[in-house]
């Protein structure tokens, strides 16, 4: 759990989120059929004369919901749209949604390189129209009949494995050989890896498991489901202002972030056009970590405690060493007894880039709850999901480095792990991975 921030916006911006290359079509959220109406139509109808929840510009309380016949606009969060199509994959830079899902498959028995490409085809047709807040081609649940795209984004990669099963082994990226075993790992290896990687994220539950379910039935025989997880952020404009995320611990999470603005930005997340091999142009590569969080040990220690164990202050995300939360930490500060006023071993000085060669993960992660142990223990923490251009280069000298040494370490458990690459967009009339599959 690197001390970094987000990429492109801050958690609960209420503004539409579309991110494209160019602006998508203002049908592309609405697709007009007979009598103007799209299978996501409207939010809230309760019948003619019935109570829609919200009022227009999305203010609280009760409006007379529209006449069956008559369409009204979908609130901002429903309308966000994400393109399917662009340089790079959706669901890397976009902002952090409010509900996501990580799922692993693996090829069935006898399938190859034929049947991956037919399926990632699938795949990218689905994703293609979900996003656009059509109904899936074939065998639509009708689960988001009455909602837009919300920001919805579905995002491929491949796994390690993937390459041996397709006769790729030539292709496989020297980036993508297995991640080191770290002393903090207690993995389970059920849980772990896989030869394909989807990941989702909305700003509505139901669409994000509508996609879920659309992948899954997708993958069909070509492929069965390893695992799958569920997560959760803070809801768009759950705050009076944009601000950085806040994980199970109550700590600020993500200040750190790499963002789009900065210069070597594209370097540190984004494969180079020009890198090897040539179908990860425009890719980038995504660790992926269940962190179970042992809250109730947390919990007992005090503010100030937490505060040194991470090296920032819990209300504000400010630095142990003064200012506001994007204050640069200084790292030689002392108190009056000549002690570090950010400790030696406190998380965020551990991950600090300019404590790692440079070393800088764009983190976008989900929190996760499932349920509680027998003794009444929360089995929940974060699915870290972090990208960059190199792992070799981003993710492993920071876990190695926080393998040494970090404070946070006692009240977290790496519990799975995964590493996948992840190509570059797909252009119109293209699928994701087809540079790999075809050519």
């Amino acid at each position: 759990m690197a001390d970094q921030s987000k990429a492109s916006a801050k958690e609960g911006t209420p503004a539409r989120r579309d991110i494209a290359e160019e602006s998508p079509s203002p049908q592309s959220s609405l697709q007009g059929g007979k009598g103007a109406f799209s299978r996501r139509r409207l939010l809230g109808t309760a019948g003619a004369g019935g109570l829609a929840l919200g009022a227009a510009g999305g203010a609280a309380g009760y409006a007379v919901a529209p006449a069956a016949d008559r369409s009204a606009p979908l609130t901002s969060l429903g309308a966000d749209t994400v393109m399917f199509h662009g340089k790079h994959q959706p669901g890397i830079t976009t902002p952090l949604q409010a509900r996501g899902h990580l799922v692993a498959f693996d090829l069935a028995p006898g399938a190859g390189r034929k049947e991956a490409a037919a399926l990632l085809r699938r795949w990218s047709t689905t994703a293609r129209r979900l996003m656009a807040g059509e109904a899936a081609a074939h065998d639509d649940t009708d689960v988001t009949r009455d909602a837009g795209p919300s920001s919805l984004t579905v995002t491929f990669g491949f796994g390690h494995s993937f390459f041996a099963r397709t006769g790729l082994e030539k292709q496989r990226p020297v980036a993508l050989d297995p991640l080191p075993d770290f002393s903090s790992d207690h993995l389970d290896r059920t849980r772990s890896n896989g030869d394909l990687w989807v990941q989702i994220g909305s700003d509505d539950a139901l669409v994000a498991f509508h996609a879920l379910r659309a992948v899954q039935k997708d993958a069909g025989g070509a492929a069965r489901v390893r695992w799958q997880m569920n997560g959760f952020n803070r809801s768009p404009g759950a705050t009076s202002r944009p601000m950085t995320a806040r994980n199970l611990m109550g700590q600020i999470d993500g200040t750190r972030n790499p963002k789009p603005s900065e210069p070597d930005f594209g370097r540190r997340v984004f494969v180079p056009a020009s890198g090897d091999p040539a179908w990860m142009a425009d890719g980038s590569y995504a660790v992926v970590r269940r962190i179970r969080m042992l809250l109730d040990d947390w919990e007992k220690l005090s503010v100030v405690a937490q505060e040194n164990v991470i090296g920032r202050k819990k209300a504000t995300g400010a630095p142990l060493s003064g200012g506001s939360e994007t204050t640069a930490m200084d790292l030689d500060k002392t108190d009056a007894a000549g002690d570090l006023v950010v400790p030696i071993n406190a998380h965020a000085r551990i991950t600090r880039p300019d404590q790692n060669g440079g070393a800088a993960l764009l983190r976008r992660p989900f929190s996760f709850h499932d349920g509680f142990d027998p003794d009444g223990v929360p089995d929940a923490g974060l699915l870290f999901v972090c990208w960059q251009a190199d792992p070799l280069r981003g993710f492993v000298p920071v876990q190695r480095k926080l393998d040494r040494g970090d404070a946070l370490s006692a009240f977290i458990r790496h519990e799975a792990s995964g590493l996948f690459a992840v190509p570059g967009g797909a252009a119109p009339g293209e699928y994701v991975g087809q540079r790999l599959l075809e050519d």
